[in-house]
């Protein structure tokens, strides 16, 4: 999408006017309303749509994006402008005549009793795959062409960065064509050809039209990076996928070229010295399709121009914190909700990650003067990372308010990012593996934040790709006996959860044996792809970190081939001291 000519003479006036850093912060959203590539629910039926999220006709407000019409769209509006003021209407009636509503989840699945956790999960894999799809016109579900897993409940379409950790599990299951499917289909997604449109260059939050304004943290590359390592000739993998990476590239970086110091664009923002870091964005500023009277509420509880709520709650989907403290200028209210002002050091840790992998990839292509630029380009961005995001005086990495011009307050597990991304020095590793034992490690792993907001990405909520990124951020940092410690005390707990309900979830409460998991807009969704991914790989680093109940084994028959309780020993530094043997079904986590 190009900014308009006034955007340029501004940026020029600015330069001209000016022999120093402004010290005001510019925020320049697209010259023109943004437009999809495709249509979403709301933008096809209008008041229609309006009338329905408002009225609560569903109990969920992402039922009815998903749902299906039996009839052309504008026929249906159309027919509800001629009956809407009938006596006796019934809009709930009305949708349901003219709308085929989604089925719940995985309600037809059953656990079987006593089955091991690895059996379980090898089989579930079956459950959540959708086969290549057919285009329906009617219905808000992009097609993909090529088979993909859904993470499970009210989700039944592909989400971006769920895929990274579902495919964890994936190639330990044996189901490595899966995995490769999944990213040809986001490579598919990146390469759709819409030149007016939004759509050009991403892949969205989730195959939906309602998703397509927005995409995830960009895990591609560590995609990419997984079926190399498996293919056996990785430089063909880095040779398929580097056209899609450097269009997911200049997605993220669109717009980098014309702004200023201290102003912003999209997903890009520059600093006062001319840092280029990024941002979660969403080029529409409108209620989101899938929580559309949460919204609105929300930003009638604001006091704020609604749409400046709408396009920070939308970038927070965006970010997949949604929601989190981190996001909110009092800590604790969602309607004061600011994403578009923080510069997040998740996302600057994933960009690192892209820009260095398209070096190697262009090194292997034969381009050394672009694999060149893009590694120069990393070494910018990781000493950015580290002028702005890392907190000396608190030994933590944080975001970075790029409005007020200082770090955020909020701890949070997004602290672990730059370990897992190698780009910590040693000494913030040790300042970090700290952090970790003192107030991010809990009874049943590694907590959100810190503070407890009723917001599902807070305490005391744990999730497992928050687990993956600490575990192995600290074992590649030599912290070995912390990544197993926070590994064991999450196994514990999902396990324990499993041997009592059948079933492993989106997300755990970490800081209480006793409780599951709570918060968020939605009840807790079960099946869960990341989950299960994340668990399926441990139980191959870790095939004895929990005990099984006598006759049984968790992952016996894949990975640990024995059931013999585990010996007590030691898992900590001799320093920390803590020595335990776990045990199911009376789980309760590594003691401090």
């Amino acid at each position: 999408m190009r900014r308009s000519f006034n955007l340029y003479v501004t940026v020029l006036i600015g330069f001209i006017a000016t022999s120093c850093v402004s010290t005001e912060s510019v925020d320049h959203a697209p010259a023109a309303q943004a437009t999809s590539a495709v249509q979403s629910p709301a933008q096809l039926y209008g008041p229609l749509f309006e009338a329905v999220q408002m009225g609560r006709v569903y109990k969920d407000s992402k039922t009815f994006p998903d749902a299906i019409a039996r009839d052309d769209p504008a026929v249906i509006v159309r027919r509800y402008q001629a009956e809407k003021n009938e006596p006796g209407f019934s809009l709930a009636e009305f949708a349901s005549r003219n709308f085929i509503v989604p089925e719940e989840g995985n309600a037809t699945y059953e656990s079987v009793p006593g089955q091991d956790v690895c059996s379980h999960i090898d089989a579930l894999w079956s459950v959540l795959e959708r086969k290549p799809d057919r285009p329906n016109p009617r219905s808000s579900l992009i097609p993909l062409s090529h088979p993909y897993i859904v993470p499970g409940g009210r989700f039944r379409e592909i989400y971006y960065w769920d895929t990274y950790f579902t495919m964890l599990g994936l190639e330990e299951s044996g189901r490595g064509d899966m995995a490769l499917s999944m990213v040809r289909n986001f490579s598919d997604l990146i390469n759709r050809r819409h030149p007016e449109a939004i759509g050009e260059g991403h892949v969205p939050n989730g195959n939906r039209t309602y998703y397509d304004s927005r995409s995830q943290p960009p895990f591609l590359t560590a995609m990419v990076d997984l079926i190399a390592e498996r293919s056996g000739d990785p430089t063909s993998v880095y040779a398929e996928f580097l056209p899609t990476l450097e269009r997911e590239y200049s997605f993220w970086m669109s717009g980098a070229e014309d702004i200023g110091p201290n102003e912003a664009y999209r997903r890009v923002v520059r600093l006062r010295d001319g840092s280029l870091l990024n941002r979660y964005w969403d080029d529409l500023a409108t209620p989101r399709d899938e929580a559309y009277h949460e919204d609105v509420e929300t930003a009638k509880a604001s006091g704020r121009p609604p749409e400046d709520v709408y396009r920070d709650l939308r970038a927070a989907a965006e970010s997949g914190w949604d929601f989190s403290s981190r996001w909110l200028a009092d800590g604790r209210t969602l309607a004061t909700i600011r994403t578009t002002q923080y510069i997040p050091v998740d996302l600057n840790s994933l960009m690192v990650n892209l820009e260095l992998t398209l070096a190697k990839a262009s090194g292997a292509a034969g381009l050394p003067h672009k694999s060149a630029d893009y590694a120069a380009r990393a070494d910018r961005r990781k000493s950015a990372i580290q002028r702005y995001l890392w907190d000396e005086g608190r030994g933590l990495y944080t975001d970075y308010l790029w409005h007020e011009g200082r770090p955020s307050d909020s701890v949070t597990a997004a602290t672990f990012s730059p370990l897992f991304f190698g780009i910590a020095t040693k000494s913030q590793a040790g300042r970090l593996t700290k952090l970790a034992r003192a107030k991010l490690r809990k009874t049943d792993g590694i907590v959100t934040s810190l503070v407890e907001t009723g917001q599902q990405w807070d305490a005391p909520n744990g999730w497992a790709p928050l687990q993956w990124i600490a575990i192995e951020g600290f074992r590649k940092y030599g912290e070995a006996g912390l990544a197993e410690t926070i590994a064991r005390r999450w196994m514990a707990k999902v396990i324990n959860v499993y041997g009592e309900t059948g079933k492993l979830m989106e997300k755990y409460n970490v800081s209480n044996p006793r409780l599951v998991t709570g918060g968020g807009e939605y009840p807790s969704q079960d099946g869960f792809g990341w989950t299960n991914g994340v668990l399926r790989k441990l139980f191959v680093i870790y095939p004895r970190a929990v005990a099984a109940p006598a006759g049984a084994g968790w992952c016996s028959s894949k990975v640990a081939n024995d059931n013999e309780p585990l010996p007590d020993r030691q898992i900590e530094s001799a320093a920390a001291g803590s020595v335990e043997r776990l045990g199911v079904p009376a789980i309760r986590g590594i003691p401090e």
